[in-house]
């Protein structure tokens, strides 16, 4: 029986129940092929279906060909797109779940373009987006008339593919609300004015939908209680705008931020340096004022924050888009008591948007199998059982150990500290990274109940592997920090990220950090020893800060390290160093950079295999080298290694 009464209460909406209210909202996941709904897509929502989610809404589908935002978008503009959408309805209507399907028109937010031109992008008004660099044209009332059709025709389409409703999209800055918003819309005709005059279109939008629908199909929209942009929507605006449009609607869903800017755009897949479940406050607001069911997404990430909201009154639904994706089986995990199994989000981003914003489909770095679910859904028994002795605890031999003893395989890892978790541990470390620190957490859950035998502080080595006898060692030994090869003359003091992590040395006062791989590290260095009082710079060996991050992960921390004053130095190569100075060259023009009076100067440049014992093994045991000791990368690699070895044992 299920402690989670509130998450766990069904809920009826337009003759449809909802078992549960957990959501998967829309997001875009790379997965269409054509810009239609395939067998992949199918058997990625089939996942979350299974797992006991009581509402999925699809992600977008564009209305109009204009609204072509991105190259792999879903599209309703045509029937073609109609078996698709009846295929993926019946898979999860299967298991009892509702579907739903956003239907959207981004206006100016215009990422890319199928044949790398760019598009002509159109808005209420030729009022440019920041983010994207769009200029828009104005759309006259031909073309309103056209889109509002589009999105009539597509629920159409939705609805004649068996989908139990469609959720307009007003969120993030995308069209409709450009026409709500006063600073963006700056029309003359009867589209602008006073609220009412504003929400003309949306009202058309809706009114075209109801009509093209049944009296039984749900509809929805989906808004920014605050765009977080001084530009954007504010929330007494969207409160406004919906509590007008409420009689119209079967439910409101709420969400934060804007595409139009860097800092705005953060907040439509919130990093985890956002607090978790942040818009409760908004939610509650929201259903105050209104009379109909409030949706609330935004780093709810674990079943604990949704009762808690639910429980509070503060909304009737809880999106947990991203818990789902590295959980697909959360709630039935939790509705059967086994809340303490769950998988939780770590909102690193790395594998979900951050794969969707390189055009690729999306996963999870903890859970590979989403995104996968073709070639990974269905576990299979292990044909011959093995005796695996897997050496290193860090992600890649923990996922590989839990896999392979799942697969009914008889596993013993080895760590040599008497930690699991590998450079998880130091990554929690850095500023607002603590939740990073939940992957080993989660993957140790994985082997507990896979039946893995942990054996701590314990080296393998030759001796070791030849007393065990086993039939298989799989090595994950990972990295060490590389130190490259530099002209060192002087006493100025020179540290590794590890060295300082680890609370290993004394550092001078004024410290330049060097950042090679341009991801989180030398960031978060800079940051933690400015936080402890320190006077910092930092050189980064790429374009800007951040540069191989996930954009809201690179974006969140660049404000960070603004509000900090910490210098940046971008196209930085380390050169040299001697008493109290750092030598840099630009990696642009080759010439040299100086920085003067530095105590000690911090190496973040990547990291070197530690890869002995695969040779010591050599002619003993047949070895399996996965993750940091095979190329130092992520833990998205690590992890997915360790699946992909054990899947073939």
């Amino acid at each position: 029986m299920t402690t989670f009464t509130h998450l766990f209460e069904p809920l009826h909406i337009r003759g449809k129940r909802l078992k549960n209210r957990i959501m998967s909202s829309g997001h875009d996941t790379s997965i269409p092929t054509d810009n239609l709904v395939n067998d992949r897509l199918i058997a990625y929502h089939k996942a979350r279906a299974e797992g006991g989610v009581g509402l999925i809404v699809l992600q977008v589908a564009g209305v109009h060909d204009s609204a072509r935002y991105t190259s792999h978008v879903l599209m309703a503009t045509d029937d073609a797109c109609i078996e698709g959408y009846r295929q993926l309805a019946e898979t999860c209507h299967a298991h009892g779940t509702v579907v739903l399907s956003q239907i959207f028109h981004p206006g100016r937010e215009i990422m890319e373009s199928s044949d790398g031109l760019l598009a002509v992008a159109y808005s209420a008004s030729a009022v440019p987006n920041e983010r994207f660099r769009v200029m828009p044209r104005a759309l006259d009332q031909g073309m309103i008339d056209e889109i509002v059709q589009g999105y009539a025709d597509a629920a159409r389409r939705l609805h004649q593919a068996g989908l139990d409703g469609v959720e307009v999209v007003a969120s993030h800055g995308y069209l409709p609300a450009q026409f709500i918003n006063p600073r963006v819309n700056r029309r003359s005709d009867a589209y602008n004015g006073e609220l009412e005059q504003r929400l003309r279109f949306v009202r058309e939008v809706i009114a075209a939908v109801r009509a093209a629908t049944s009296a039984d199909f749900i509809i929805g929209l989906r808004i920014s209680a605050d765009e977080r942009d001084a530009e954007g929507l504010t929330e007494s605006e969207s409160l406004a705008a919906v509590q007008a449009l409420q009689s119209t609607l079967d439910y409101v869903h709420i969400v934060a931020g804007t595409s139009a800017s860097l800092g705005g755009a953060v907040h439509i897949v919130p990093p985890m340096a956002i607090e978790a479940a942040y818009l409760a406050r908004e939610a509650g607001t929201f259903k105050a004022s209104l009379s109909i069911p409030l949706f609330v997404t935004g780093r709810i990430n674990q079943p604990q924050e949704a009762e808690l909201i639910l429980a509070r009154g503060q909304a009737d639904v809880c999106g947990m888009t991203r818990a789902l994706i590295c959980d697909p089986q959360m709630p039935n995990k939790t509705d059967s008591g086994h809340a303490e199994d769950v998988r939780a989000c770590i909102a690193c981003n790395q594998a979900c948007i951050g794969h969707f914003h390189r055009g690729l489909p999306i996963s999870c770095i903890q859970h590979p199998e989403t995104g996968r679910e073709q070639q990974f859904g269905q576990l299979h028994p292990a044909p011959v059982r093995k005796r695996i002795l897997v050496a290193g605890g860090g992600p890649a031999g923990m996922k590989a150990a839990a896999v392979a003893a799942a697969r009914g395989h008889q596993v013993t890892l080895y760590e040599a500290s008497a930690q699991l978790g590998g450079q998880v541990l130091l990554a929690q470390l850095l500023p607002r990274r603590a939740e990073f620190g939940g992957a080993s957490t989660n993957l140790q859950r994985e082997m507990q109940l896979a039946g893995v035998e942990v054996v701590r502080n314990t080296r393998v080595d030759r001796a070791l592997v030849e007393r065990e006898q086993p039939d298989l060692v799989i090595v994950a030994t990972g990295a060490e920090p590389y130190w490259p090869a530099f002209e060192r003359g002087g006493e100025l003091q020179v540290v590794d990220a590890w060295q300082v992590l680890r609370e290993e040395v004394t550092l001078g006062r004024s410290v330049m950090v060097v950042d090679w791989r341009c991801d989180w590290i030398g960031p978060g260095i800079a940051e933690r020893l400015v936080r402890a009082g320190h006077q910092v710079q930092l050189a980064v060996n790429g374009t800007h800060c951040g540069e191989s991050l996930p954009l809201y992960v690179r974006d969140q921390m660049a404000g960070e390290l603004h509000k900090l004053g910490i210098p940046i130095t971008p196209y930085a190569r380390l050169y040299g160093c001697d008493d109290n100075t750092v030598y840099l060259q630009h990696t642009a023009s080759g010439e040299p950079m100086i920085v003067e009076g530095i105590d000690t100067l911090v190496l973040c440049q990547g990291h070197q295999p530690v890869d002995s014992l695969a040779g010591e093994l050599n002619g003993v045991v047949e070895v399996k080298r996965i993750g940091d000791c095979l190329a130092p990368r992520t833990a998205e690699e690590a992890i997915y290694e360790g699946l992909k070895v054990a899947w073939t044992l």
